[in-house]
């Protein structure tokens, strides 16, 4: 008939809600599936590499570092360690009267900072010296001997090589526009490592194949296959790392989606003030620190905050044994200085199930979460991530004729086996530093296998927490989207 359509002529094919046209039997391919093809994750994964790789590599390297701060601290300044503890601790008082001696013209607010061992300092923080006001974070750290109220030391934050790591690590040296930077990176990271273990996927069949290191075939294959398997095992970790590190760049994001305020690391909940009225007998340190422990009996004592003017009050910062948090933890209490009385409690036990998760943040990215073994761990993946780098860009310059290849081989003298990229003709003595490797790998694994215990433990332990956490978030991203969709007059996106 005319007029009539052909029905072979054109093809309509429904493709999800979107409909792809074909003609003579040739279907137009989806352009969201042309995007989304395997070239396409290679370049993603390429020039994320090429463009933010070295500030990956460095965020690595000096975050393994800082995951040591304090040891690295001492071992460079070895007065700040106490050999030989003798005696019991001076009062708080006697303490900040040591200080305030030192440092007389210094008014305001002072935070002691106990240690966590016996052999430690008290370190006692003035947050804005007039020497470093007007730079981001940058308060005078005094070490204070417990037993004798000796004044040791006096520094500035960023003027000693673990603090300016540290700054390094979170800001860039780049003050507040480092520190969102830092977060931004966060999640080029996770982008790249998603890329990475998508490309790496060899299917059901080839894992075991992907998984070897063919040292024999050169150091450009060497260097990849350790770029690939390193990737793999380090993949979930550094997730992890992107993902709390972008939230304590922008803590607010996470506030705004579990529902918390007052979460954010190094962060003190409310400001609350005296309403007292101020007499010759205010209360001491050590009252008030006796006071503060009336809820709390069994809690371990980690800062005391001192006031500052007449509306000033104390703030107690204690531990208790459930808390993932030891050097930050947020059981608080306030205590007026001039009635003595408590004026307010924050017990991290009654935390709704987003603050409780909001608490996970920091110890989670620094390892402390997870003991001594996690720390070692974090400390491991930060130096991998370094390895990626440099093994990702060495097959890069490799295959733009930058590099040329070389065999590898494990030469023998003297007992030691040493690598050697040489040419032809080297002889080999792999078979005993495998045998040395194999140990090592056996005893990785043990510790890895001890560390998934002890996260299944704590998984179990918070999973109801953990469960209701998740369908708040789902329920406020949903509300959200809801309402969004609402003021644009889309009213039927369900």
């Amino acid at each position: 008939m005319c007029g009539a359509p052909d029905k072979n002529k054109h093809r309509i094919i429904p493709y999800g809600i979107m409909t792809v046209f074909s003609s003579h039997n040739n279907a137009m391919q989806f352009p969201v599936q042309r995007l989304l093809n395997r070239a396409t994750w290679v370049k993603v994964h390429l020039y994320l590499a090429l463009i933010a790789g070295f500030f990956f590599a460095l965020m690595g390297l000096t975050g393994s570092i800082s995951v040591y701060r304090e040891e690295l601290d001492e071992l460079l300044n070895p007065k700040l360690v106490i050999e030989q503890p003798e005696g019991k601790r001076q009062s708080l008082d006697k303490i900040m009267a040591a200080v305030q001696a030192a440092h007389p013209n210094r008014y305001g607010s002072w935070t002691l900072e106990l240690p966590r061992s016996a052999h430690g300092m008290i370190t006692v923080w003035y947050d804005k010296p007039r020497e470093t006001f007007f730079e981001l974070h940058a308060p005078l750290m005094v070490s204070v001997n417990p037993y004798t109220a000796e004044v040791v030391a006096g520094r500035f934050w960023g003027q000693t090589a673990t603090t300016w790591l540290l700054d390094l690590h979170t800001q860039l040296q780049l003050d507040r526009f480092g520190w969102n930077t830092v977060g931004i990176l966060g999640l080029l990271l996770a982008v790249s490592i998603g890329t990475g273990v998508y490309l790496w996927w060899p299917g059901w069949r080839g894992i075991l194949d992907a998984l070897k290191i063919r040292h024999h075939a050169g150091m450009i294959r060497l260097a990849f296959d350790l770029h690939r398997l390193i990737g793999l095992l380090s993949a979930s970790i550094l997730l992890l790392l992107a993902f709390t590190g972008f939230n304590l760049s922008y803590p607010s994001v996470l506030e705004t989606l579990v529902g918390s305020s007052g979460m954010e690391h190094g962060e003190t909940g409310r400001n609350i003030i005296s309403t007292a009225i101020p007499n010759n007998h205010p209360v001491g340190l050590e009252s008030a620190e006796f006071v503060a422990r009336a809820p709390f009996p069994r809690a371990e004592l980690r800062r005391v905050t001192t006031p500052a003017g007449d509306s000033g009050i104390y703030r107690i910062n204690l531990r208790q044994g459930s808390e993932v948090n030891h050097r930050h933890p947020y059981t608080t209490v306030w205590v007026d200085r001039w009635s003595g009385q408590v004026k307010e409690v924050r017990d991290p036990s009654a935390f709704s199930s987003g603050e409780t998760f909001a608490t996970w943040i920091w110890p989670m990215h620094t390892g402390e979460a997870f003991g001594a073994t996690g720390r070692f761990i974090w400390f491991v993946t930060g130096i991998g991530l370094f390895v990626l780098y440099v093994s990702g860009l060495l097959h890069w310059l490799h295959r733009h004729g930058k590099v040329k290849d070389r065999d590898v081989n494990f030469i023998a003298r003297d007992g030691v086996y040493a690598a050697s990229l040489l040419g032809t003709g080297a002889v080999s003595a792999l078979r005993p530093l495998f045998y040395r490797l194999q140990g090592m790998s056996y005893r990785a694994g043990l510790t890895l296998f001890r560390l998934a215990g002890l996260l299944l433990q704590r998984a179990k332990r918070d999973a109801p927490h953990v469960m209701k956490g998740c369908t708040t978030l789902w329920q406020r991203l949903r509300s959200t989207l809801i309402n969004r969709q609402k003021r644009i007059g889309k009213k039927d996106w369900e």
